[in-house]
Parts: structure tokens; sequence; C-alpha cells
């Protein structure tokens, strides 16, 4: 299987027979995505489906991540959001991991298409199982992959980052979904301060 990660070819990308590659490989993507899921979809597959190199995909988008965020219009790319804070130690992870993603949450231009796609996750459309399969992949995937570093095995790393995403959805519903008060009006660092510590024990594998 193609790594979807992997470093460009060097040399100029094959040009699209349109001659609007970008908007193809968009194209490609969406049915793709559509027929097969964030998690069988490949690079490969879009390409060979836009009629593309696949290093032109690698090109304009980087990753399956990056395309997946474009044709989907996520308002913010949780990957990416999540990413730097995994570089905290592991006693301030849990607070690192918080503070990011309420953070995140609190921009303007995120907030109003975001509420949309919380609510498309709890959905059974299809647009709500992508979603839910794209955050599986690159969200929990890679808290996981921080706690495997750390010593947890696979099968423990699994369930531990899942809590903590199951914490961090919960609160992003109930603040920014629902409306639920005095969540909805906490101030974002008390916010952060309240769910830190319910994020660490997660992270740390204490049950109770």
């Amino acid at each position: 299987m193609e790594s979807e990660s992997q470093p460009r070819r060097r040399g100029r990308p094959r040009k699209a027979r349109t001659g609007d590659a970008r908007a193809a490989i968009a194209d490609a993507a969406s049915a793709e995505f559509a027929e097969k899921g964030y998690d069988a979809a490949s690079i490969r597959g879009i390409a060979r489906r836009a009629q593309v190199d696949s290093a032109l995909v690698h090109h304009y988008f980087e990753s399956k991540a990056g395309l997946f965020a474009e044709v989907v219009r996520l308002p913010v790319r949780p990957d990416e959001v999540i990413r730097p804070s995994l570089e905290a130690p592991d006693a301030r992870l849990g607070e690192s991991i918080a503070r990011a993603v309420l953070t995140a949450w609190e921009r303007t231009s995120v907030k109003s298409v975001g509420v949309t796609m919380l609510r498309s996750v709890v959905s059974d459309s299809a647009a709500g199982r992508l979603i839910r399969q794209f955050l599986m992949r690159e969200i929990k995937g890679s808290i996981a992959r921080r706690l495997r570093a750390g010593g947890a095995d696979a099968e423990e790393a699994d369930l531990r980052a899942t809590l903590v995403l199951s914490q961090l959805a919960g609160a992003l519903i109930m603040r920014h979904v629902l409306g639920l008060e005095p969540l909805a009006s906490l101030p974002v660092e008390d916010a952060v301060a309240r769910l830190a510590p319910a994020v660490q024990a997660h992270l740390d594998g204490i049950a109770g």
C-alpha cells in the first residue's frame, strides 16, 4: 500500500489533461472518498481517477488529510491543530492537547462552520461517517502513536486515545453545539484548567 505521506518525486509532475489539475483532483477525491470512505481511499487511487500523476496530488494538497480537508471544507485542520500539542512533556500533555483543541474552536472563522461539522459527526449521514473516519485516523491515530512512543502497547494506546477523543468531542459539543451553561460561556483558559486533568488521566491510563 502506498504511504500517504511519502515525499513527492523529483521533477515536474505530469499535468492534468484538462489543464485544471487542482479542480480535477478535488473532484476525483470527492468521488473516491464517497465511494470508499476516508480509510480506504488512497492518493494513488485519487490520482488515477483524476488522470494525473500522484506527485501532482502531493504538490497541491501535500497529504490525504489536506486533500480531505479541502474537499469537505473543514474550517480547521484537526490534524494540524493536534500535532504541535503532542510535543509537550508527558506530565503536561493533557493540558497541551486540551488547550490546542479548545483554543482552535474560539476562532470566529472556525466556530460557525465547526458547529455544522460537529452536528454532522454525530449523525448517520455519509458526510458524518467520513468525518468520523478522518478524526479517528488523523487525531486518535496521532495521540495513540505518541502513547506508543512512551511505552504503551498498541491496544492500550488505542483505548487511551479513544477516551481522550471522547472527552474533547464531548466538551466541544456541549460548549458549541448544545450551548450548555455554564460551560458554554466559561473562559477558554478556565475550560482548559477543568478539562486538562481528565484528559491527562486518560493519557496516563488512570481509571476512575
